[in-house]
């Protein structure tokens, strides 16, 4: 059974310029992987159509031209990994 982090993992890869390898559970999407606000949007819509699931990603923090990438604490691996966990439950419950 494949696990929500291979199968987060293996959409920043494919919609990123992220090698899978380099994907691990306390990696940060902005800060470790380097997505950017454009990259995370493809990230988050891919998930969002593989898991039938709707991320908030305003709740992701914020990104403003001229500062610092996304510190977010929601965007390390296990942390963005377990929401999308918390938000596919919710659904099935609903």
């Amino acid at each position: 059974m494949t696990t929500t982090f291979d199968r987060v993992a293996a959409i920043i890869a494919e919609w990123s310029d992220v090698e899978r390898d380099e994907i691990k559970p306390d990696s940060h999407l902005s800060e470790d992987l380097k997505l950017d606000s454009v990259d995370l949007f493809d990230v988050v819509f891919a998930l969002e159509r593989e898991f039938d699931i709707e991320l908030p990603i305003e709740e992701f923090g914020e990104e403003r031209e001229g500062q610092e990438p996304i510190a977010a604490p929601e965007l390390y691996m296990n942390a963005f990994c377990a929401r999308i966990d918390t938000l596919v439950a919710q659904k099935a419950s609903a």
